[in-house]
């Protein structure tokens, strides 16, 4: 159903990682820009818009549930839409619409821009619309956006990959890496913070070879310590970098720079030698657990997560002995385990010796079984700290049943915590004592040591009292994308698309 105003609804499905989650926000604000509004919980919405993701194998089997999901609410809704963009769009292009001829428009990775105008093009042609670019057209940061969230955001400083793994398809789709200029990702973070976010978290498909592309083998280093100086920002993360690029000048920012947090997400893919070879990832077993033990010696309170996966082409039980030693040894905080997954277009989908499924199952199913012990052996040693932790919105499933509130430890530690007698808003800081750890989380059960209201909480009290019909979106001081009336121009949890 069309919003207030005779105003177009619209919905955003993402599937994906967090490059795909901040591109959302700016399919929202593009549409929002053209005249709709985000669609509430009852009703069809007039347009859905998937944001897919081609990582993983039942990548096509949930698009097109979805899809054939849809057809018939279509077909009794005059005029609905629907588009499908992402990575999975780059991938499959003219497929899509032949295999669900009810979709409107399809878009690919380098042309969300272009939305607003294919809607309207399919709409006045009555055809789908195909249109995908083989390169960028405009860094996606140009656009608007409309965030999630009123204190945290994402900032990308670069899209695209130069690796070659062999697992991974996303190169391919997101194409090379481009580098945006520091003084632009500085004016998106000034502009958050003075709209009251205290949090943000830099984004890349491999983060940290941030100045390839500019010819400083230091710039992502310099970046995080220019950031660090941004009055009124006090959280810093950035997500995922590659052990590669992962440099001593970065650990030294970490360290020396106390806006950002001594959190670490490093993935690993495997622990084998031979296995990280086949998968053409540039180091080694000594590399990595040389980086860990150089991040711990810097910041001994550093949170170590990471993505492993099991069952890689021509994986032996030796080399999946050598991923649970570095486990045993790097004691992550949490990892992001998969089980190969063959993707047609990547190398490794031809390859011989392919482990047979229960093989993977079993080691994958051993594998979980270590990292929880380890998950809640190194959450045990957080009991008895304080911790100032940020509150957040919809991070505890259990909050309302239990008269507690969420957020996340600047390490980015789960912590459930009581209700404060005061008014607390999501943005706002609350120091707690933690008493009990759990794999995945932290609790502190007693009183609130102190409750600290902070801008991004303003922030989020003015969203919340800003009418529903017409959200503005962040539009970050950037260049805007002109947006005639029908015409216009957007990217957990592991790393980045590949888990780079």
């Amino acid at each position: 159903m069309s919003g207030e105003s005779g105003l177009k609804s619209y919905k955003v499905v993402t599937h994906g990682c967090q490059m795909n989650v901040h591109d959302s926000e700016r399919l929202s604000g593009l549409l929002e820009e053209a005249g709709y509004v985000k669609a509430g919980p009852e009703g069809d919405p007039d347009l859905v818009v998937f944001n897919t993701c081609a990582v993983r194998e039942n990548a096509d089997n949930k698009l097109y549930g979805n899809l054939g999901q849809l057809a018939p609410v279509k077909s009794r809704h005059q005029g609905m839409q629907i588009a499908v963009g992402g990575c999975l769009a780059q991938k499959d292009r003219d497929s899509i619409v032949k295999r669900a001829p009810w979709v409107d428009v399809v878009f690919g990775t380098h042309n969300i821009g272009h939305l607003p105008a294919l809607l309207e093009r399919a709409a006045i042609e009555r055809k789908a619309q195909v249109e995908i670019l083989e390169s960028l057209e405009t860094f996606p940061s140009t656009l608007p956006t409309r965030r999630d969230s009123a204190y945290a955001a994402w900032v990308s400083i670069s899209v695209g990959c130069n690796n070659t793994c062999t697992f991974c398809i996303v190169p391919a789709l997101r194409g090379k890496e481009e580098d945006r200029r520091p003084g632009d990702v500085l004016a998106e973070i000034e502009a958050l913070v003075d709209e009251g976010v205290i949090e943000v978290t830099l984004l890349g498909q491999n983060v940290n070879a941030y100045g390839s592309d500019l010819g400083d083998r230091e710039a992502f280093s310099k970046l995080l310590r220019a950031a660090g100086q941004v009055d009124g920002l006090e959280r810093i993360r950035f997500t995922s970098p590659h052990p590669r690029d992962f440099t001593d000048d970065v650990i030294a920012a970490m360290a020396e720079t106390p806006a950002v947090m001594h959190q670490l997400h490093m993935p690993l893919q495997s622990g084998s030698d031979r296995v990280l070879k086949a998968m053409r990832r540039s180091y080694r077993q000594d590399r990595f657990l040389g980086i860990i033990r150089k991040v711990r010696e810097a910041m001994p309170d550093a949170a170590i997560s990471t993505d492993i996966i099991v069952g890689f082409p021509g994986e032996t039980e030796e080399d999946f002995e050598e991923t649970m030693h570095v486990v045993r040894e790097a004691r992550f905080t949490n990892a992001f385990t998969f089980q190969y997954s063959k993707r047609p277009g990547t190398p490794a989908a031809e390859m011989a010796d392919q482990v047979p499924k229960e093989v993977v199952q079993a080691r994958y199913d051993r594998l979980i079984a270590l990292q929880e012990e380890i998950s809640w052996e190194e959450n045990k040693k957080q009991v008895g700290r304080t911790l100032e932790i940020l509150v957040a919105e919809g991070e505890g499933k259990k909050d309302d049943k239990t008269r507690r509130l969420s957020g996340r430890a600047p390490d980015n530690r789960l912590v459930h915590f009581g209700k404060p007698d005061e008014p607390v808003r999501p943005g706002d800081m609350v120091t707690v004592e933690i008493t009990y750890a759990a794999p995945h989380h932290l609790l502190a059960e007693g009183p609130a040591l102190s409750v600290r209201r902070t801008r991004a909480g303003d922030a989020w009290e003015r969203r919340q009292a800003k009418p529903a019909a017409k959200p503005a979106g962040v539009m970050l001081g950037l260049p805007s994308v002109g947006a005639p009336a029908v015409l216009p121009a957007a990217a957990p949890a592991g790393g980045a698309c590949c888990g780079d």
